[in-house]
């Protein structure tokens, strides 16, 4: 009997043993991997560490020499694809996979999977299709996949600061005396060349299914997506050339202006196509209720987004205002960064499109906040988001060529490539030419023949076409979207952003060159700020800048007449607490408006003039 309880307690004593053995290889063997993880995470981190750091120090070189032949977009795409090829070509890992099937009766993926492996319960999320030949394809699939990032990062993490910069460097002037070219082009000329673009596709589709070279389904729907993705312009390639060149400042704003609002226009349009659900889904015809509410969504989207980054804007001029933060310049600069970025992540939060609600906030901050700043906060401010913008637009870059390879589900269809050229190409002239002419009928400041051509030989297409195709690939339809956008990136980067130099000494634009203000300039003030709106700019702008003069301003800002004079005598106790103590030391500088007034806009707007000498001629 003893010997029989000494036998049972040796029996536990042993199984026990051996669930502890059992559950310490099971720890060790989730530490190496997540070790390993680690370290592959840590590499991928350095690659495309390095690969911006060749893209910078290549970029100095290019500029070193003064060699305009290829911009620093170009060259970031060019090392992705040479790193993109060395992956794809050169490595070859033996993935490690454990093929054991499992009979699972179900539609659809599950979002994720819990497996009980010896009692432990073990949580996987889903990262993708894996099809039955991509071992064959891809015997490196696995460190493809390492490189490949999630859609979302785009969106979340890159484009902010690439639109808020877009929106917080805006030349306010000029921008202002072109607004409504500039909308009529953002705005209707989108809406126009998406159109353009998808009919044209849709026609190609269907000689792709007379042929016999469509593989799978691609509806209208579908083709008027293409539309919109393609028609987000971003001739940031053209704009650098233009500013090194110092171009015509209203050929810069039109163009400038246009890119920054043409991508929040391509965001919700597609955003909106998305959201047309017919009825008759099967069949995919049209539904006059489902259109309507695409078109809801649309312009709820875009105004509530609007509305937001207009608000926050609003929101971050008071704060900086009213209180005494420019005395200490790194809590001002670390509050303008939050306010900014949470504008994003609260539009995000309440389903509209944070991407569009941003670039409106950096209007808005740049228009307002920026005169509250202390000048050690203006400075740091400029250049965070200039170095954000940079280090994101030469990382998608970097991202697109790597792409090329890495991304291992391509639909390359020869006809449908060319007919994207060609549709592209049509959009951008029915955007361009005929918004012109009619613009031109109300413009004192005609838009020239050679200024439309160079807009329309400048519409290249770049991080934001390629952020809106990679978001969805689950498709065929999607996934030969998305292969098509990139080489019409690669096209317009390489071909048109090389030759802008020589296209703007042929169609014969004229450059301005750095002066110096003397006296002169400062008694011809009052003469030009006048004509600035009072010629070049149509009577809604002029209506929009008096308001903005005379209760925008003073109420959001430092500048511009006391609220005290400007409101309703009913009104004075608002203006009086909205009025700050430093409002009135600047506004008893009445004696020399004019000069004051241009200061402010040269040092905060034109990049033309010597800012030492003109501070020098203000003290």
């Amino acid at each position: 009997m003893a010997l029989q309880g000494v036998c049972v307690l040796s029996l536990c004593v042993l199984t026990a043993w051996a669930a502890v053995e059992g559950s310490g290889l099971v720890d060790a063997v989730s530490e190496r991997r997540a070790e390993e993880t680690h370290r592959q995470g840590s590499a991928v981190a350095v690659l495309f560490t390095l690969l911006l750091t060749t893209t910078i120090l290549t970029t100095w070189l290019f500029k070193h020499r003064r060699c305009r032949l290829l911009h620093e977009t170009g060259l970031a795409m060019i090392y992705g694809l040479l790193v993109g090829v060395v992956l794809r070509f050169g490595v070859h890992v033996q993935p490690d996979v454990i093929d054991a099937p499992l009979s699972c009766v179900s539609n659809s993926s599950p979002p994720a999977l819990l497996l009980n492996i010896s009692g432990r319960l073990y949580e996987y999320t889903l990262r993708g299709e894996v099809s039955d030949t991509q071992g064959q394809d891809a015997p490196n699939a696995e460190i493809l996949r390492k490189v490949t990032f999630d859609p979302e990062v785009f969106f979340n993490v890159l484009l902010p600061p690439i639109i808020f910069h877009a929106g917080y460097s805006l030349k306010r002037r000029h921008f202002f005396r072109n607004l409504g070219s500039i909308l009529s082009y953002a705005f209707v000329g989108t809406v126009i060349s998406s159109f353009v673009i998808g009919v044209v596709m849709y026609g190609c589709v269907a000689l792709m299914s007379a042929l016999g070279h469509l593989g799978g389904d691609f509806f209208f729907t579908d083709c008027l997506f293409f539309g919109a993705i393609i028609s987000a312009t971003d001739p940031v390639t053209v704009l650098a050339i233009f500013n090194e060149l110092r171009v015509d400042v209203d050929l810069y704003a039109l163009l400038f202006g246009e890119s920054a609002l043409n991508d929040a226009v391509a965001i919700v349009l597609s955003s909106s196509i998305v959201a047309y659900q017919p009825v008759s889904s099967s069949s995919h015809s049209f539904d006059g209720g489902a259109m309507l509410w695409s078109l809801g969504v649309f312009l709820g989207v875009l105004s509530g987004s609007f509305a937001l980054g207009t608000a926050a804007g609003f929101i971050t001029a008071l704060v900086t205002k009213l209180t005494r933060l420019r005395d200490f310049p790194l809590l001002e600069t670390s509050l303008f960064f939050l306010m900014s970025w949470s504008t994003f992540l609260f539009a995000e939060a309440c389903s509209i499109t944070g991407v569009v609600a941003v670039l409106f906030c950096g209007i808005t901050q740049a228009h307002y906040t920026h005169s509250n700043l202390s000048a050690e906060s203006k400075k740091r401010t400029r250049e965070l988001f200039e170095l954000l913008n940079f280090l994101a637009e030469s990382f998608i870059f970097s991202y697109m060529g790597l792409t090329l390879f890495s991304f291992q589900h391509h639909v390359f269809n020869p006809v449908f490539i060319s007919g994207a050229f060609l549709a592209m190409f049509l959009g951008r002239a029915a955007n361009i030419y005929p918004l012109s002419f009619l613009l031109n009928l109300g413009r004192s400041n005609r838009i020239s023949s050679n200024f439309q051509h160079v807009m329309m030989f400048a519409g290249l297409r770049g991080a934001m076409a390629f952020a809106l195709s990679i978001r969805d690939t689950s498709t065929y339809a999607r996934q030969m979207m998305f292969s098509t956008t990139l080489l019409i990136v690669f096209f317009t980067v390489w071909v048109f952003g090389g030759g802008t130099t020589p296209v703007l000494s042929y169609m014969n634009i004229r450059y301005t060159h750095i002066y110096t203000i003397t006296q002169m300039h400062l008694n011809l003030v009052d003469e030009v700020v006048s004509r600035s709106y009072s010629q070049d700019s149509a009577w809604p702008i002029r209506l929009w800048y008096t308001f903005d003069h005379n209760y925008l301003k003073p109420l959001l800002t430092h500048s511009g007449p006391p609220l005290i004079k400007t409101l309703p005598a009913c009104c004075s106790p608002l203006a009086r607490c909205l009025t700050s103590s430093q409002d009135y030391q600047v506004k008893n500088t009445h004696l020399y408006p004019a000069r004051r007034c241009l200061v402010s806009e040269i040092l905060a707007l034109d990049d033309c003039v010597d800012h030492k000498n003109i501070i020098e001629l203000f003290k």
